[in-house]
């Protein structure tokens, strides 16, 4: 949950480091750090803090340098200080190192190696690495590369690394292992990062580094890829289909607000080449080889987590009343503890924004164990789950910047939405005028998301004003909105840190009505069809014990607009597409208390965006 970024070639390092951590910094943000060869020396700044701490500390401090690395740090193993952040020295200072993962038997080894005489000064695992080359590369006499490569033979657990050695400046050396890490290629210069983000300004060829694969780059010698047994590979040279421009805030105040804004495309794009609404047909090309697994399965298990795992509740809505189908939703955090019942006549559903999610990863492989059929729908392209399933989609959502996911999020519905759509009118479930009538309803969306944008934003900023001082709030939805009561409140807890529940609107009784009184702000999502008049009851619940209600509503709904205190209304549309709906409002309003509070909305405190450790 950190952020790599590192250059070799015939430019100053010191500028594009610092730019691709300023691209990285969603990662990771606690510490941050830089290493640069100079004159036969690897000089490291780092501080506590931010990017910006770190330009204003090396501020008229010597950075002239043609190699470098640097990292943005999310605290794992040590409190984020000065000494925790990376770049890590070995003993003899002759090699550094950066590092996002976790070392899982560190430990073990920093014992051994304080009985050898090693000496520490931070308290990551990080250190234990670097310390541990050293010590191989000592004892066997040996090349950095043989020293690396037995090294990461030694331990367990989760890397990306880059690493760099004093008594040879014209090599970097780069390995994964569960955390990833991309090399970009540009002409006489190559960089290392942990996606492509940073890359994309200076070349779009690169090579997305494979599980447990090592890469050499030589200033003047281009690259090898190998395995960490030492074995050659053939690298695989991508194209970047990702734009710079989609990089910026493009005039928005924060990124998140940008992405709320860019749904309407980037939902479009989810449905791009796939769903034509002319033809009334639907295409999933990525699924093609094993739609049959998936229209056959006996079972669908979703895993997720976060905001992927609300998309997954979503979902198994979707499949169960449409394709009849058995779903079952699971904590991708808890899915590989509980020892659970998997067969081959399984399909499991990996969600993941990043595609790095290492809780979702050691789910995937799991399921893969035991004979399941395993399909990945995630962002980023060249990401581990793509690489790690049988097949899968990508949402085409374009690069996320904002920590609290937004246009991920209704991707995500798209995508698994055009899936159970398919598989029910493969399964015989949907006869074929409503399966066209829900290809032309789905297309309609994008406008309709568009509409809530610019109808109700100037209204979701009046009602956060109001509301933005209270300390709880209460979220209630049935059926297809219970998940995105539950997104409603995560959004808020994440980015205002205000204390938020989401609920299904028939279990306050049971419960959370307690809470209730004139100082509790209640949203309700109140748009369904099939349990409109249970929804009113609730709300009248609420009313009378002076709860304040923030409504979401289908327009023209005088019923509930004369009961709740606040009514935002959006467009109609089949109850199975409402959360791709009802949803935005949420987002807006949670965007809009935290603005209204000073909160750094785009970087909440204690998360990172990718989350690559268990």
């Amino acid at each position: 949950m950190c952020g790599i970024v590192a250059y070799i070639g015939k430019n100053q390092a010191c500028p594009i480091v610092i730019k691709g951590l300023q691209r990285l910094e969603y990662r990771g943000y606690d510490s941050a750090g830089i290493a640069l060869m100079q004159e036969g020396d690897i000089t490291v700044y780092k501080t506590k803090g931010k990017v910006s701490d770190l330009q204003s500390f090396i501020e008229g401090k010597p950075t002239d340098s043609t190699l470098g690395m640097g990292h943005t740090r999310w605290a794992t193993h040590g409190v984020p200080n000065d000494v925790n952040a990376h770049p890590h020295y070995s003993g003899n200072k002759n090699i550094a190192i950066i590092h996002n993962g976790i070392i899982e038997n560190y430990a073990v080894i920093k014992e051994e190696l304080t009985k050898r005489g090693h000496v520490f000064h931070s308290d990551t695992d990080t250190e234990v690495l670097v310390h541990l080359i050293e010590e191989i590369q000592n004892n066997e006499k040996c090349s950095l590369e043989k020293a690396l490569l037995e090294a990461l033979n030694k331990v367990t657990g989760a890397y990306a690394i880059v690493v760099m050695e004093r008594n040879d400046p014209n090599t970097l050396y780069g390995a994964r292992k569960g955390s990833p890490l991309v090399l970009g290629i540009g002409t006489d210069e190559y960089f290392l990062a942990s996606d492509a983000t940073p890359i994309v300004e200076y070349t779009k060829n690169v090579v997305y580094i494979g599980e447990e694969e090592v890469v050499v780059i030589k200033r003047d010698g281009g690259f090898t890829l190998k395995t960490i047994q030492n074995v050659e590979k053939t690298p695989y040279i991508q194209e970047l289909e990702l734009k710079l421009e989609m990089l910026e805030k493009g005039g928005y105040e924060h990124f998140m607000l940008k992405e709320i804004h860019e749904q309407p495309r980037s939902i479009k794009d989810s449905m791009r080449g796939r769903l034509n609404a002319v033809d009334n047909t639907l295409k999933l090309g990525g699924l093609k080889e094993y739609e049959h697994k998936i229209i056959n399965a006996n079972r669908i298990l979703i895993v997720a987590c976060g905001t992927s795992w609300h998309a997954g509740l979503v979902a198994e809505y979707l499949f169960e009343d449409l394709a009849r189908i058995p779903v079952e939703v699971e904590y991708a955090s808890e899915f590989r503890y509980r020892n659970p019942v998997i067969n081959e006549n399984d399909v499991v559903i990996a969600i993941s924004q990043s595609g790095e999610t290492a809780d979702s990863l050691a789910a995937i492989k799991l399921a893969k164990e035991k004979g399941a059929t395993i399909i990945g729908i995630c962002n980023v392209v060249g990401s581990s789950i793509p690489r790690e399933t049988h097949a899968g989609s990508y949402t085409h959502a374009g690069p996320e910047i904002g920590v609290a996911s937004t246009k991920a999020f209704t991707a995500q519905v798209v995508v698994l939405t055009m899936m159970a759509i398919y598989v029910a009118y493969k399964r015989g479930k949907i006869t074929e005028s409503k399966y066209r009538q829900l290809i032309i309803e789905l297309d309609t969306i994008p406008d309709k998301v568009k509409h809530i944008i610019d109808s109700t934003n100037e209204q979701v900023k009046k009602i956060a004003e109001i509301y933005k001082n209270a300390h709880n709030f209460l979220y209630l939805g049935r059926g297809y909105n219970f998940p995105v009561a539950l997104e409603g409140a995560l959004k808020l807890k994440e980015i205002s840190y205000i204390h938020a529940e989401g609920y299904p609107a028939a279990e306050m009784k049971h419960g959370p009505i307690a809470l209730i009184d004139e100082n509790m702000p209640v949203v309700v999502v109140a748009t369904n069809h099939s349990a409109y008049e249970k929804i009113i009851s609730n709300v009248q619940e609420v009313v009378a014990r002076k709860g304040r209600v923030i409504a979401i509503v289908t327009k023209a709904d005088d019923i509930i607009k004369s009961l709740a205190e606040h009514v935002i209304e959006i467009p109609d549309t089949e109850e199975s597409f409402s959360p791709l709906l009802s949803v935005i409002p949420l987002q807006l309003l949670s965007y809009y208390i935290a603005v209204g509070l000073g909160k750094n909305v785009d970087q909440p405190r204690n998360l990172a965006k990718s989350v690559t450790v268990e």
